[in-house]
């Protein structure tokens, strides 16, 4: 891989480039703003390698002079071949290779794209939510950054030419480098080992045939969508390689809460409170529902905390049926206040006189 393409530099570049360059990248790539984006972790290693080697000024020069930068050809994936030895010079002090620097590009060659379609990673994203949007479906739409297959190559990341020279390998089909006394030739990549050029680089993508783009992405929500559910949207993650899949957007849907109903599976609970005479008496009462209200039958003598099943008024299911609503009692005391009330209400119990806490023992 060449680090001066990874940071989109030109092998001149200044130090304070390079860390410009780094600083972006890294924030882009970085697994902790592309959680689970394999993709965009393998970037961000390479990301991180190039800074390391480029940054460092002893690194940088011995990258350069094994072909990585502006002093000769770059070295391509392929067979390598040990030419021999160079006496024309020599290394002493900080110049003198060691051997596992004379040995790296043999003992650890760059992998070799072998031009196989390969899948783009997937992508995850979040939406909040009302309650009521919940139940009854909607339509959003979010920003998403993703790699985009770059228009100039069609996502190959290079472009047909007029077949020439290969200026890379001076039409040799080798191309060849030395550290300290030691020369080392293997094929060239750019043509193939045929000394014949038929490609170019694409500028546009720096040859990486995928481009970073933010775009708006249509999610529908169906109605009834839990708290919580993923929803999957085909083919809207990062683009493929080499006509491979695009992986696809999954988005985390969270539904903000009611302030007076909730849902436990696929129905929907409400508290409605009840004076006294209603429940003594009975009554028919009108519970508000996110769907227009129903009436309810209140039975005489009903109890605080006794529920009431409205079937059909709760959650949407996939199957096309909806839950149940549950409506839960609650009892509210009037607020006596004069001489008459409470006369009646002393009246009340002596009719009624029956000890409420008979059963209660401790």
């Amino acid at each position: 891989m060449d680090f001066y393409v990874i940071l989109g530099l030109e092998p001149g570049a200044s130090p304070a480039e390079i860390k410009r360059a780094y600083r972006r990248l890294s924030r882009r790539y970085h697994p902790g703003v592309n959680p689970g984006d394999r993709q965009a972790e393998a970037l961000f290693e390479q990301i991180t390698e190039a800074y390391q080697t480029l940054s460092d000024p002893e690194l940088r020069r011995h990258y350069d002079t094994a072909g990585g930068g502006v002093s000769g050809p770059r070295p391509q994936p392929g067979a390598f071949e040990f030419a021999g030895f160079d006496f024309s010079f020599a290394a002493r002090g900080t110049d003198a290779a060691t051997f596992s620097e004379l040995f790296a590009d043999v003992l650890h060659p760059m992998a070799h794209d072998e031009g196989q379609a390969e899948a783009g990673a997937d992508l995850y994203a979040a939406l909040t939510i009302s309650f009521e949007d919940s139940l009854r479906g909607v339509d959003r739409q979010i920003v998403v950054t993703r790699q985009v297959l770059c228009g100039g190559c069609a996502g190959h990341g290079r472009i047909r030419t007029p077949e020439g020279r290969c200026p890379h390998c001076n039409a040799t089909g080798q191309v060849r480098w030395a550290r300290g006394h030691m020369v080392f030739a293997k094929s060239c990549a750019a043509c193939g080992g045929t000394g014949r050029q038929r490609f170019q680089r694409c500028d546009v993508c720096s040859a990486h045939g995928r481009l970073v783009r933010s775009e708006p992405v249509a999610v529908h929500v169906p109605a009834g969508v839990p708290s919580g559910a993923r929803l999957r949207i085909p083919e809207r993650g990062h683009a493929g390689r080499r006509g491979g899949r695009s992986g696809d957007l999954y988005v985390d849907v969270a539904v903000e809460p009611h302030p007076l109903v909730r849902r436990e599976g696929d129905n929907l609970f409400i508290v409605v409170p009840v004076a006294v005479h209603e429940a003594v008496l009975g009554a028919r009462i009108n519970v508000p529902t996110l769907d227009g209200g129903v009436r309810l039958k209140i039975l005489a003598g009903t109890q605080a905390g006794q529920r009431f099943k409205i079937s059909g008024r709760g959650a949407p299911t996939p199957s096309g049926s909806r839950g149940d609503l549950i409506v839960e009692v609650k009892l509210v005391l009037p607020a006596v206040a004069d001489e008459r009330s409470k006369e009646l209400m002393r009246e009340f119990g002596r009719l009624n006189g029956e000890d409420v806490r008979r059963d209660l023992h401790v």
